[in-house]
């Protein structure tokens, strides 16, 4: 995950909490229709800004179970 996609992670976690929060919500369809809310406002921002979508953002080669079973390989030879 790149900073761009984790920084755009780590806005709609904290202002989801916040609205949560601020609105007193406590069921759990309440609290899913909240974040959906969010994140929705997130991507449109991203959008609006002429930003990277998520979906549209390189990913590595290797996952990282794949980095760290490579790792691990080195460690034991």
């Amino acid at each position: 995950m790149c900073s761009e996609e984790l920084g755009a992670n780590i806005f709609r976690i904290t202002q989801a909490e916040a609205k949560l929060k601020k609105d007193k919500i406590e069921t759990e369809r309440e609290a899913c229709k909240t974040h959906n809310k969010v994140g929705k406002a997130v991507r449109d921002t991203i959008k609006r800004l002429d930003g990277t979508m998520p979906e549209n953002l390189p990913t590595p080669n290797k996952s990282l179970k794949e980095l760290e079973k490579d790792k691990k390989k080195q460690l034991n030879k």
